[in-house]
Formats: structure tokens, sequence, C-alpha cells
């Protein structure tokens, strides 16, 4: 079993012209590096991290304070069928892979990968900002039995 953490990124500063260039707030800083304490605490130190190229998502992994991530500019604004692409790439031998990005998609992968009554109870109000949804999945080419196992928004 491999695990799937889908992270949305965490609170930024209010709309800018360039989308893409959007900081964090003072409260997203705080907030993801709670998120990472809670990584750390749970031992789910990712094999792989693919994070988003928006600013935010950026400065959202680095204030989480784990080492390695790759940026996808795949990963912006991508819809929920663009993010599946993305994880059927993942190697076979990655037990634990990180996706640090942006809402509609995430919190539409997370309905789509695991639709059961239990599941939807939790995740029904979407993924607020700094939102970890961490599913079980047997493999990365077909992610049809993903089990949800918690979603958690840390607060700094």
């Amino acid at each position: 079993m491999s695990l799937l953490v889908l992270f949305r990124h965490a609170k930024a500063e209010p709309a800018r012209a360039d989308d893409h260039s959007r900081v964090l707030a003072p409260r997203g800083s705080r907030d993801a590096a709670a998120a990472g304490e809670w990584l750390r605490g749970r031992q789910l130190a990712p094999d792989l991290t693919l994070v988003s190229t928006a600013e935010r998502a950026r400065q959202t992994w680095s204030c989480v304070g784990l080492p390695g991530a790759l940026y996808d500019e795949r990963l912006y604004l991508a819809t929920d069928d663009e993010l599946l692409d993305i994880i059927r790439e993942t190697p076979e031998d990655v037990g634990t892979l990180v996706l640090v990005g942006h809402n509609p998609g995430l919190e539409r992968l997370v309905w789509a990968l695991d639709d059961s009554p239990h599941a939807r109870d939790r995740s029904n109000r979407g993924l607020p900002t700094c939102a970890l949804a961490v599913l079980a999945v047997d493999g990365w080419a077909d992610l049809a039995g993903a089990v949800l196992q918690e979603l958690v928004v840390p607060r700094g």
C-alpha cells in the first residue's frame, strides 16, 4: 500500500493581477509550518513531492520544512483529471507521494478517488487552505481502490 497526500497551499494574500505570483499571508506561513509538524508527527516523510510552480505553493512547501521537492507547472490550476494523469506517472517504488496544489482540482480529486459515505462526510466541505487529505492507494497506475485515511487542516 502507498500513500497519496493531497495538500492545498496555505492562505495567500488577496488577488493580484498575476495570480501565479501571489505570496503567502502571515497566517499561511504559520499554518504551513503547523502542517510540517503534523506530517513529521505522523512520520509521513514523502518519497516524492511535486509542488505547483505558483509562488504560494512553493512557499507553502518551504514553510513545511521537509526536504526535496520537484516543481511541476502542470499542477498550477490542474483539474482532477489532469492530477490523475500526473499521479499515474509516479514510479511504483514511491511509497508516499505529496502533491502541493490548488482547488478546485484537489478537492474534486478527493471526491473522485473516494466517494464513500465515510469520505464524503469528512470531505463534503471541500479542502480549505492548508488542508491535507491522506489517501491509501494500492498503486499509482490504478487508483480505483483509494481510501481517504485522514483529512486535516493544521493551524498555526
